[in-house]
């Protein structure tokens, strides 16, 4: 028997959204979303691998030969920060650029979990919607830079706000994350962006539950290759659970799509 709403925690919608990209009808709409993160991901590490090694090189070639065994220790330490520092910047660009494709899988697991009828006009609705999504990305940028500014400003606050600031920024992220990924069927019910960040800060313990459980997971290597499809499946069944109530009309987008 499914637990009552209030005993569902956010890290509950991330395990949800696990499950469901495993489904066979939903393979499809994964795939796509997941394929262009993979992409996105790997070819900028490969460039940043190849700077790195021509810093290395003129690092050998500058420091004296009984300091040459430094590289075998800076190597691996400066391999691992770029995995986890570019894991959260790789992973906003892909967001950003694979949005039209994350709403279509937002729209297949609403379909999935709800049946309701969707109205379908396939890839050229798909085309026709295209900048609205995209503008909506740029929407939530506008909303994030200055925020996720005045967090990385404590950082160089003494004492006080260097102690803060690790603190805040994990917590803007969550709140980010969440809102990064509940907005895909929320936009594809056309809710306006600040109707729909009102809403999610009514639940606002679920959705940051949610989205703390993403940022972790997006911090870890592999894991955060993963990270997006399975967030969107999570805050879609989340959407269906709690906002649902809220959609202005029928969403149209995607049914003669799947080829599962």
């Amino acid at each position: 028997m499914p637990a009552p709403f209030h005993q569902i925690s956010g890290p509950h919608y991330l395990l949800r959204g696990l499950s469901l990209i495993l489904e066979r009808d939903l393979r499809l709409f994964v795939l796509i979303p997941l394929a262009i993160n993979l992409l996105l991901f790997s070819g900028a590490f490969y460039w940043l691998y190849l700077q790195l090694d021509q810093l290395f090189t003129w690092f050998e070639s500058t420091v004296p030969s009984f300091l040459q065994w430094l590289s075998y220790i800076l190597w691996p330490i400066a391999l691992l920060t770029i995995v986890v520092l570019f894991s959260f910047i790789f992973t906003s660009v892909a967001n950003f650029i694979a949005a039209p494709f994350n709403g279509l899988l937002a729209e297949r697991v609403e379909l999935k979990l709800t049946g309701s009828e969707i109205n379908d006009e396939g890839w050229l609705d798909l085309v026709k919607d295209t900048p609205r999504m995209l503008s909506r990305e740029i929407h939530k940028m506008g909303y994030y830079l200055p925020r996720a500014l005045a967090c990385l400003l404590l950082f160089f606050v003494p004492v006080i706000g260097q102690t803060l600031a690790p603190i805040a920024w994990f917590a803007f992220s969550a709140w980010m994350m969440a809102i990064q990924y509940c907005d895909y069927p929320f936009d594809n019910h056309k809710i306006d962006f600040d109707l729909m960040r009102r809403s999610l800060a009514k639940k606002r313990a679920l959705n940051w539950g949610f989205g703390a459980s993403v940022t972790l997971c997006s911090g870890l290597p592999v894991i955060n290759l993963l990270i997006m499809p399975v967030a969107i499946c999570g805050a879609t069944a989340l959407w269906v659970d709690h906002y649902a109530q809220l959609r202005t009309g029928p969403v149209s987008k995607c049914t003669k799509l799947d080829l599962g």
